[in-house]
């Protein structure tokens, strides 16, 4: 199929990259998002996101008039749906962003188009998803009830890239490809490899969406065994940093470094759509969910512990006296994205709980939302909090805070989830 024009729903920390490298390819690009003002800020050739080089990217496809942003799908030759998939109450799989994709851009699909679900999604998704495609179109055909023959073909190609590596690896990855007929994974294959340098290895839908869960919860199983240990040798009075040092030294293992909990949209949430799918099979997945999910509390446990600390050292001080300066709040090192980020939970409860806070991250100018309303968090440059604060929790190992030596803290106080200054 010749593509010329290509449409992609949702120009978030996937979306937008996507969209920018079609384009530099000298495709039409339309990109659609529900924010009016992700879309005003993408027009006027600039970004809404932090990603290293996207804006460069952006600003010139833009200029040249490749890629344009809009708040309704358009026609086009291929449709990418890359929008959230959250989970709901009961830590179910949220389709309906999904959902209402599909059915936005099923108003404009015309015969021979290619529909892929970007979107990391549970098993079973992208049939429901063509399904809901010909419930908008009864005058279209499409694979689930027509096979090779169809209308309209339809695949899965889940992103699988790194957060401040978006661009590069968008390029230079592998893609995973599960159409619902082998003719709708070659259509998704040759629309790939317009930038994809990388294989596009190509399966069916069903293991095609697996296998990106697959990839998130061996990564958070392993995030977990590392936490555990973090609480297992807190409780013997062992460094984990060093422990951990010693056992990588054996030639089969790599364990990974512990932290204040799991965040991100991926990893914290992919493994509860294998568990929602298979709850009686799906027992180490959803084990290591719950150790991920518990270290947070932890965290605020040990941090309440060193308060008690400072208090018997310092009995002229009450609690409200006490002021903790929290070190980050991004999920992950040198980016400026909270989803679903232990850091920011941790210390939202601990605002929660009225404890004067210095709130530390230099990749944003203002604190979120959540934070910003409260009278007892400012947010502070590394060297005020580490002048005013009677207690450092470090909670995201950020570039920018390896600039300070360990001995050259006075702070007899010091919780440190992510073995900061032990590494460096």
């Amino acid at each position: 199929m010749s593509v010329e024009t290509i449409c992609v729903v949702g120009l978030g920390y996937i979306g937008l990259p996507t969209a920018a490298v079609f384009a530099s390819r000298k495709k039409k690009v339309i990109g659609v998002d529900v924010s009016v003002r992700a879309v005003e800020i993408i027009n006027r050739g600039k970004i809404h996101t932090v990603e290293p080089d996207l804006d460069v990217t952006v600003h010139s496809v833009v200029t040249d008039g490749w890629l344009r942003a809009t708040t309704k799908p358009e026609p086009a030759d291929a449709f990418l749906i890359a929008v959230p998939t959250p989970f709901r109450d009961g830590k179910l799989p949220d389709l309906s962003y999904i959902e209402a994709a599909s059915r936005a851009i099923a108003k404009v699909l015309k015969s021979g188009d290619l529909v892929i679900l970007e979107s990391t999604s549970p098993v079973g998704a992208t049939e429901q998803m063509a399904n809901w495609l010909a419930e908008e179109r009864p005058d279209l055909t499409f694979p689930q009830t027509h096979g090779e023959d169809s209308d309209i073909r339809v695949a899965h190609c889940p992103e699988r890239v790194l957060p401040g590596h978006v661009l590069r690896e968008l390029i230079q990855n592998d893609r995973v490809v599960g159409g619902l007929t082998p003719k709708c994974s070659k259509a998704a294959v040759d629309l790939y490899k317009i930038f994809v340098e990388g294989d596009c290895v190509v399966t069916n839908a069903h293991t095609a969406e697996m296998c990106k869960l697959t990839e998130n919860s061996f990564r958070d199983v392993n995030i977990a065994f590392a936490n555990e240990l973090s609480t297992i040798c807190s409780r013997l009075s062992i460094d984990v940093w060093e422990l951990i040092s010693l056992a990588n030294r054996h030639p089969r293992v790599s364990i990974l470094q512990p932290g204040p909990g799991v965040g991100g949209h991926c990893i914290a949430v992919d493994p509860w759509f294998i568990v929602a799918r298979t709850p009686e099979e799906a027992r180490l997945v959803r084990a290591a969910r719950a150790i991920n999910d518990e270290k947070p509390l932890w965290v605020i446990n040990k941090v309440k512990q060193a308060m008690g600390d400072y208090l018997v050292a310092n009995p002229d001080m009450t609690m409200r006296d006490v002021k903790v300066a929290c070190l980050g709040l991004a999920f992950k090192p040198n980016v400026n994205d909270f989803r679903e980020s232990p850091a920011l939970l941790i210390t939202q409860t601990l605002a929660g709980e009225g404890i004067n806070l210095l709130a530390v991250e230099p990749h944003i100018e203002a604190l979120p939302e959540s934070l910003a309303r409260r009278s007892n968090v400012a947010l502070a440059t590394l060297d005020r909090a580490i002048k005013e604060s009677d207690i450092l929790l470090v909670l995201v190992a950020h570039n920018a805070f390896r600039t300070i030596e360990r001995s050259n803290i006075g702070h007899d106080y010091i919780v440190d989830t992510v073995g900061l200054w032990r590494q460096t």
